[in-house]
């Protein structure tokens, strides 16, 4: 700095400066420090934007073509295509179960608008009639899966979908589209043995990811069940251009074909089956007008006794498998899915030829008879005192013959007609008296004629029912005097009473096995699966499902010979329960009749009350040909298995005949 003016004159020197700084006389120099701030500045300014560089060089670059076809996707949506079911034959190729065309509304929750999407799921379900609430709580478990649409309604009526059409703008994300709907000819015919179709459920899509897709119709229950995988075809697939709010903008683009499921054929005669169906009602009304006023379901089971094919299968109370087509009505379908509601109707949605379970009473007596003479207790005609009361045990307890009429000698043959309680509570005192060894021989043997397990019938759903032993007895109670084998548990088994039961499939299963020789064939409902062939040709078989073989039990021919005329003179002698019946009949019909105490919970009567369960089990033709049809009826709280049963599986032979028994004689018999 000079020292001088500019005149040359020198300067004076002043105290309002401060002393010389070296910082302000080189302001522009940079301090070490200010340099390595500086420095690391730009670097991390470099390395932004390098990293900015690089994702920008890899959104158009590296994955140019996955965001392009992202972008797409947001105007091009895939429609999944639903294949047409397969229909359901009867053994003549009737059409049992079939589809017919609908419309389907369906909603994309994705194109829902987030600020009135309640708005426009009320406005959807007032016009649809659907459950709002309901809607609103779909929707809202399916906002995390924008990809899959919500079915709304099928079924949707012609005034419905032209109204969408008209205010599309008011409707964003819902999609019409054409679907099938189950068809039943014949309404609640086979009802449990066909089974219903529903929605796919989580928990299936959980074990089948590849092969179920949100949406998907499946088979529940019976048949539509178990052959699902034949009867649901292969969905197709279709693509259509939409806008933001979801709304179609060009026509429909086909990408794959969907293929129509299979047919599948069954064993059943539909004729029959809704001969045992109308015969079971007829059966039910004829117990009420024999006083017995609670009767009120039942089943009738036909089978061809050689091979266990199932001809018929009917259950009362029953239900219309239509409930569940389109969107399902929850009041409809409560006496189905709720269990206060199911109890009141009295179950309509259980199979009573499988899973029903009664003590069988007097249609039990040709197992004991045969056990009897498997063991050598018994010759085929020798004679044993029928008598009105019998006393056995310590105790002398009594027990008593159903005709109170009857003293007098009887064989087999007689025995089995009138169906005599005493005759068999001797052969059932003569287990017990061979100890522990007898006490277990009667259950042994009917265990090999298929009581007490499944009988393996195709569809499943089986009861076990119950052979009671002393093992079972000591295992099941815990008082001391119930958990003995005392006589009269070897007296009541041998009648069919106390502890003991089955089911109808499992009683039309062993009279096969009387009307065959001995062989206990395996029941059986699915017969094949075919596609139809072009102009009327026979249908080709995809794969065919061959019965199990019949498999012979052991039993000796000439017991089974005593057996069968005994069951023959039941339905044709003078004194046979059922002769009144099949008596005057063209088809010669062998059968017993069963009537078992069963202990029913009604209303107004005391615990423990009881009621008659009616029974009938028998074949034909008998004596003349090889038998070609086992029938077996069970009436709920029906009574005599005379006046009930029985008449009812009349119907179904002379249905199965073609033709009709010139009188009837209903007496109350055992």
């Amino acid at each position: 700095m000079s020292t001088h003016t500019p005149y040359g004159e020198p300067r004076a020197s002043s105290s309002r400066f401060l002393p010389p700084d070296p910082g302000v006389e080189a302001p522009y120099r940079l301090t070490p420090g200010l340099a390595f701030r500086v420095g690391i500045l730009g670097i991390v300014a470099l390395a932004v934007f390098a990293v900015l560089f690089f994702r920008l060089w890899s959104l158009q670059v590296l994955s140019g073509d996955t965001y392009l076809a992202a972008a797409q996707g947001n105007q091009l949506r895939t429609i999944r295509l639903e294949a047409p079911r397969g229909t359901i034959l009867d053994r003549h190729g009737k059409m049992i179960v079939d589809n017919v065309a609908g419309t389907a509304v369906k909603l994309w929750v994705g194109d829902l608008p987030k600020n009135r999407r309640y708005a426009v799921i009320k406005h959807l379900a007032d016009v649809l009639r659907v459950p709002p609430l309901q809607l609103a709580k779909e929707v809202d478990e399916r906002i995390a899966d924008p990809l899959n649409p919500i079915t709304v309604k099928t079924a949707v009526g012609e005034d419905q979908v032209a109204y969408l059409y008209e205010h599309s703008s008011e409707f964003p994300g819902v999609q019409i589209q054409q679907t099938y709907l189950r068809h039943y000819p014949y309404q609640s015919v086979a009802a449990q043995v066909l089974g219903y179709v529903g929605e796919v459920s989580q928990g299936e899509l959980d074990q089948k990811p590849n092969v179920y897709k949100p949406g998907d119709k499946v088979g529940k229950t019976g048949v539509e069940s178990r052959d699902d995988e034949y009867l649901r075809g292969d969905a197709g697939q279709a693509e259509i251009r939409v806008d933001s709010m979801g709304r179609p903008q060009g026509p429909l683009q086909l990408r794959r074909e969907a293929r129509p499921g299979k047919a599948v054929r069954l064993t059943i005669d539909v004729g029959l089956q809704r001969a045992a169906e109308q015969a079971l009602r007829y059966g039910i009304s004829t117990a009420r007008a024999n006083e017995s006023y609670y009767a009120d379901g039942g089943a009738i089971v036909a089978l061809d006794p050689n091979d266990g094919a199932v001809l018929a299968m009917a259950s009362s109370p029953t239900y219309k498998p239509s409930v569940y087509v389109g969107r399902v009505d929850p009041k409809k379908i409560e006496p189905l899915v709720d269990d206060k509601v199911a109890k009141e109707k009295n179950y309509p949605g259980i199979n009573r030829v499988t899973s029903g379970v009664y003590p069988p009473g007097s249609i039990w007596k040709p197992v004991t008879a045969l056990a009897a003479m498997q063991e050598h207790m018994l010759q085929p005609y020798q004679a044993l005192q029928c008598t009105p009361t019998a006393t056995y045990g310590l105790d002398k307890q009594e027990f008593r013959n159903w005709d109170p009429y009857v003293n007098q000698p009887m064989t087999l043959v007689e025995a089995l007609a009138r169906s005599c309680d005493t005759y068999f509570y001797q052969l059932g005192y003569q287990f017990y008296l061979e100890g522990d060894r007898g006490r277990n021989r009667m259950q042994q043997w009917a265990r090999k004629f298929g009581f007490g397990v499944p009988t393996g019938f195709d569809l499943g759903g089986e009861q076990e029912g119950l052979v009671p032993t002393p093992a079972w007895r000591k295992k099941r109670f815990t008082n001391d005097w119930d958990r003995a084998w005392n006589p009269g548990n070897s007296i009541q088994l041998s009648i069919g009473q106390q502890d003991v039961q089955v089911t109808p499939l499992q009683m039309a299963r062993f009279y096969a096995m009387i009307a065959n020789g001995g062989k206990l064939v395996t029941p059986y409902v699915v017969s094949q699966v075919e596609t139809a062939a072009p102009n009327g040709q026979s249908p080709v078989v995809e794969r065919r499902f061959a019965p199990d073989p019949p498999k012979a039990v052991g039993v000796d021919p000439a017991a089974l010979a005593v057996v069968r005329d005994g069951l023959y003179s039941a339905t044709h002698s003078t004194y046979g329960t059922s002769s009144g019946v099949f008596g005057s009949f063209p088809i010669p019909i062998a059968g017993k009749t069963g009537t078992a105490e069963k202990v029913v919970p009604i209303p107004g009567y005391p615990a423990g009350h009881t009621e008659d369960q009616s029974w009938w089990c028998g074949y034909g033709p008998a004596l003349t040909e090889a038998p070609r049809i086992v029938v077996c009826a069970v009436i709920e709280n029906g009574g005599h298995g005379s006046t009930a049963a029985a008449p009812a599986a009349l119907r179904v032979f002379e249905k199965f005949f073609g033709a009709k028994a010139e009188t009837q004689t209903l007496v109350s018999t055992d």
